[in-house]
């Protein structure tokens, strides 16, 4: 679990909880008749989750980090979620595939860390390092560019500063370890300071669903098709959650016979199979 540190850093280490509220269909959703088909034999998103009949899967800029998470590789079909100590998350109607990418041996890479785990390795394979920079949740920014530089982030007490203590690196190893002290001190509160506000009506991949605090949650959109007549959108959703393991590919409770894909046209909050979101949570890097 993420400990606090100090009474200045307490809210540095906000964690993912479940809400009470149980999780139903919505009554005001329409049942769709779209033919939802999954390919068991697609490796990548695009290729396991063919767009539905009617709709078109939307084709982003090569090189963008839309592109990068539509075309993220998955774990065989059929594969279970693991805890970061091993151990296999139960599947009560949450997730229908796991994201091919470990989630380290400690309980640090939880909802807000996967968002920003997906973003910055996004940006390190296209060598955008300074691109790489997250806030911690007292207001501290953690610039990967200055991590490269061999510098490295001092607690003590109340101040958090850079200190040169490492020769310049810019290997993946490295790259990691950053990306430890990262997720020990930000989260949902930070991640969602950080972000700017987006409508449903202009929803894009790489969009995430983010309540800041503690408890608090986020789940970042990873694909998209339209229906060019209609103009209605379908999302895919991903999450981490607590204790910490492996990005998974959510279901849809709202609606069964659209699941795992997520329509634009829900009427109230957003159901996900273990957080609530408004509309509003709605938001963008």
């Amino acid at each position: 679990m993420k400990r606090c540190l100090t009474p200045l850093l307490l809210t540095l280490f906000t964690a993912c909880h479940s809400n009470a509220e149980q999780i139903k269909e919505n009554p005001t959703e329409e049942v769709r008749a779209h033919e939802v088909k999954v390919n068991p034999e697609g490796k990548t998103i695009a290729e396991r989750y063919p767009a539905p009949a009617s709709f078109t899967r939307v084709k982003p800029q090569s090189n963008s980090f839309a592109a990068y998470l539509q075309n993220f590789k998955l774990k065989p079909y059929g594969a279970v979620v693991h805890y970061y100590n091993g151990k296999v998350k139960p599947n009560d109607g949450v997730y229908d595939a796991v994201l091919d990418i470990d989630v380290g041996n400690y309980d640090l890479q939880q909802c807000a860390d996967a968002v920003m785990r997906l973003r910055a390795e996004y940006l390190f394979e296209q060598k955008r390092y300074n691109a790489i920079h997250f806030n911690f949740t007292n207001g501290f920014t953690a610039n990967y560019s200055k991590w490269q530089q061999g510098y490295r982030i001092s607690v003590k007490g109340n101040d958090v500063n850079w200190v040169k203590k490492a020769t310049p690196a810019t290997n993946y190893s490295s790259f990691r370890d950053y990306l430890k002290v990262v997720f020990s001190y930000a989260g949902t509160l930070s991640l969602e300071k950080e972000m700017k506000a987006a409508t449903i009506a202009d929803i894009q991949i790489g969009d995430v669903f983010i309540k800041g605090g503690s408890p608090g949650h986020a789940v970042i959109v990873m694909d998209m098709a339209v229906n060019t007549q209609t103009g209605e959108k379908l999302f895919l959703l991903a999450q981490s959650y607590m204790p910490a393991q492996e990005i998974q590919i959510l279901q849809n409770p709202m609606n069964p016979e659209l699941s795992p894909w997520y329509s634009t046209k829900f009427n109230g909050p957003l159901l996900t199979p273990e957080w609530t979101f408004q509309k509003n949570h709605l938001k963008r890097f």
